[in-house]
This record gives C-alpha cells, sequence and structure tokens, in this order.
C-alpha cells in the first residue's frame, strides 16, 4: 500500500457534503452521547468504576449481538445485556475487590458469548465488526429518538442525584453515617451508567466506549478540581470529541471509532500537560513563599 492510498483511506474528503447528510443522525446521536457520557464519566472516575465501564460494555457486545441473530430490534438487545451486567455488578460488588472480581469474571464471558453469537450470524459483516468498533452509519431515525430519549432521562436522574449521589462518591463512609442511602445510590447509578453504555455502543462500539465514558472526565480532572467546572469541562470534551470524530471519519473508509478516541486522547494529553506545568507552578511558587518568609524572619542570637 502506498501512502497516498493510505492517506485517502484515513481523510480522503471526497464528496463531504453528500456524505454529510447520510450521517446526520449519527453526528446528532453522538453530540448527545458525547454531553451524557461526559456528565456521567465524572462520577464513573469519583467512584473508581473506570473498570466497570468495560465490563458492562461487554456483556451490551452480547445483548446486541444476540438481537443481531434473531432479528431483532439491536438497541434492545444491547440495553438489555447493559441492565444485566449493571444490575449484577450493582448488587454483588459493593466493594472494590468485590466489584473488580465480578467484573474480571463477566467480561471474557459476555465477549465469549457475543463473539459466538456473531460466528452463527449469516449476514453481512460489516455489521458484525460494526458492534466492535463502530460504524459511521449505524443510527436510523426511530434509534436515534430512542437514543436521546435513554440520553435524556440518565440526564435528568443525574441531576435528581446529584447532591447525594456526589457526597457517596467522595465519602461514602461519612455519606453512609449521614443517612445516604448509598447501596440504593449505588445500584441507581449502575443502572444509569448500564444505559449509557448501550448507547455509546452503538455509536463507537463496545471495544472503545471508555473513550467517551472515561478519557473526557480523566481530561477535565486534570486541568480543575472544582465540583461545578469538571463537570462542564468533561462535557464539553466528550461533545468535542463524538461529533469530531464523527466528522473526520466520513473523510476516510475506515470505523469511526479511531477518530473518536484518537481526539479524546489527544485532548486528554493536553490537559494533563496543562496540569503538570501549574502543578510544577504551584510548587515553585510555594518554595518561593516559603524561602522569602525564612528570608524575612530575624535570626535568633
Amino acid at each position: 500500500m502506498t501512502f497516498d492510498d493510505f492517506w485517502s483511506q484515513i481523510a480522503g474528503f471526497t464528496d463531504y457534503g453528500e456524505l454529510l447528510t447520510l450521517v446526520r443522525f449519527s453526528l446528532i446521536a453522538a453530540a448527545v452521547l458525547g454531553i451524557a457520557g461526559g456528565l456521567i464519566g465524572v462520577f464513573v472516575m469519583q467512584r473508581d468504576m473506570a473498570f466497570a465501564v468495560h465490563g458492562i460494555s461487554e456483556l451490551s457486545f452480547a445483548g446486541a449481538a444476540a438481537a443481531l441473530l434473531f432479528g431483532v430490534n439491536v438497541v434492545a438487545g444491547s440495553i438489555a445485556g447493559s441492565l444485566i451486567a449493571a444490575i449484577v455488578i450493582g448488587m454483588l460488588g459493593a466493594k472494590a475487590r468485590d466489584r473488580n472480581s465480578i467484573i474480571g469474571v463477566l467480561m471474557p464471558f459476555g465477549m465469549g458469548i457475543g463473539i459466538l453469537f456473531l460466528a452463527l450470524y449469516p449476514g453481512r459483516s460489516g455489521n458484525k465488526f460494526g458492534l466492535l468498533t463502530g460504524q459511521i452509519i449505524s443510527v436510523d431515525g426511530p434509534q436515534l429518538g430512542l437514543l436521546i430519549g435513554i440520553s435524556i432521562i440518565v440526564l435528568a436522574a443525574l441531576f435528581v442525584m446529584w447532591r447525594p449521589l456526589t457526597f457517596d462518591s467522595l465519602d461514602p463512609e461519612v455519606a453512609a453515617a449521614r443517612g445516604v442511602p448509598s447501596r440504593m445510590l449505588s445500584l441507581g447509578f449502575m443502572v444509569l451508567l448500564g444505559l449509557m453504555v448501550a448507547v455509546a455502543v452503538q455509536i463507537i462500539g463496545a471495544l472503545l466506549v471508555m473513550a467517551l465514558l472515561v478519557t473526557p472526565a480523566a481530561a477535565a480532572m486534570r486541568v480543575s478540581s472544582s465540583p461545578r467546572l469538571v463537570p462542564v469541562l468533561s462535557m464539553i470534551f466528550g461533545f468535542v470529541s463524538a461529533t469530531g470524530g464523527v466528522l473526520l471519519a466520513i473523510g476516510g473508509s475506515l470505523p469511526i471509532s479511531p477518530y473518536i478516541t484518537t481526539i479524546s486522547f489527544a485532548i486528554y494529553l493536553v490537559c494533563r500537560v496543562i496540569g503538570s506545568r501549574r502543578g510544577h507552578s504551584r510548587t515553585v511558587s510555594g518554595a518561593s513563599g516559603a524561602t522569602a518568609a525564612n528570608a524575612s524572619t530575624p535570626a535568633k542570637s
């Protein structure tokens, strides 16, 4: 393969305007997913549940593959798989060690069952591949309505649960002592996370959902510790990654996921550099202040 052939597959941008109209539903869905995924990702990071996102995505993939095999709604199958995984993890994994063990068991099981269903599926190989890595044209009108509806439900529920969920995420022991229903909050949050993972699988595929449900929040936390600014930055980063990935993917012939993950990772790297420089500046400022204070203190005889 020559460099020109390689580049044309990545960024050919031929007939871009016509292609843009074909993916308008995917573009809207990606924008909604970026915003909702960025917001819920803040709690994923606070609760140290990045590994859970990947575990749920494997069961979501299995549910979508089963739906594809039996000819039913793929989104419904993805949601069913996600909710089963989320409820199991939420009920049995109260402690981090137990939760990681359960996720470690569910991940290979979900992937294995999903691969079995795809191997039995007699249809186009593009449909199989799309469940793992995403498809640029994967959302039609009815699916778009369903995905937007799910995202709105998740956003509304997060705003209702915001204060107790934040309290329970940052200091679960004190929250439990204050009467916060930690177990119910945890289970409710897992259900919301399962729904968002099911939405993400339809856009970016089962293997790379963390690029929109973890990376934007991780990037936002590198540049700010403000409880108000971090969610806003995370939603912006998620929106830019998702919509930017769709807009770039139109110009090539590759799956959408490499573009979204590259943008998301680039944003994280920039935020990490900015955060490191700020931390270094604070360290230098603190050291200079301490030196000046010591110099101004009169020596005792």
